[in-house]
């Protein structure tokens, strides 16, 4: 395990992504609900997709550099994907939930557990998975064009270091959409009101 991090450095930098992730958006949300400075939050919260940044721009230097895409180029590619398609409502969430323990805030709302509401809700996060796998696939083009290496076909991913990374996501995928969205739409249930979490 050692061996591997000392040669995939982006290792680290993922982890590193992924601790500030949470560091700017518990400081963002503390800025504006505890010191009540909310350019200060803003600034924190501004932080967190510059991170994101930070990853992408490493990846592709990394393999301009010489480095040949590998797993780890896969897996900052698939971070990435996820932090943006995710980030927004992962820091929405963790706002009302903030603001209801420490400013008052209304009670966060539970997910619907059925009908309509929930089939659309089902629909929506999937769409959000979507737009990960999109992104990620953008970003594994980039580093294979920096890098200047040959672009696999599909029926070959599963074999190469880094888009294998791509198949996986695609199982993800295939698993998400029969579990989640085509579930909720053949089986709604019944309509609900929203509860309140406690």
């Amino acid at each position: 395990m050692g061996a591997f991090l000392s040669e995939n450095p982006l290792v680290l930098l993922i982890g590193a992504a992924e601790v500030a992730f949470w560091v700017f958006l518990v400081a963002g949300l503390a800025a504006r609900y505890l010191l009540r400075k909310p350019r200060t939050s803003a600034g924190l919260l501004l932080c967190v997709p510059l991170v994101d940044l930070v990853l992408i721009v490493a990846s592709l230097a990394d393999v301009a550099g010489g480095s040949p895409p590998g797993p780890v180029h896969g897996l900052a590619a698939v971070y990435l994907g996820v932090t943006v398609a995710f980030g927004h409502s992962l820091i929405r969430w963790a706002d009302v939930r903030f603001a209801h323990r420490f400013a008052g805030g209304p009670a966060p709302v539970r997910p619907p557990r059925g009908g309509a509401a929930r089939t659309r809700r089902e629909w929506r996060e999937f769409g959000k998975l979507v737009l990960a796998a999109a992104i990620a696939g953008v970003v594994m083009l980039l580093v294979t064009v920096v890098a200047g290496s040959p672009i696999p076909a599909p029926s070959a991913w599963l074999d190469d270091p880094m888009w294998s990374w791509a198949a996986r996501v695609g199982m993800v995928g295939a698993i998400w959409f029969a579990v989640g969205p085509l579930w909720a739409t053949v089986f709604p249930g019944r309509d609900e009101e929203p509860a309140r979490a406690g």
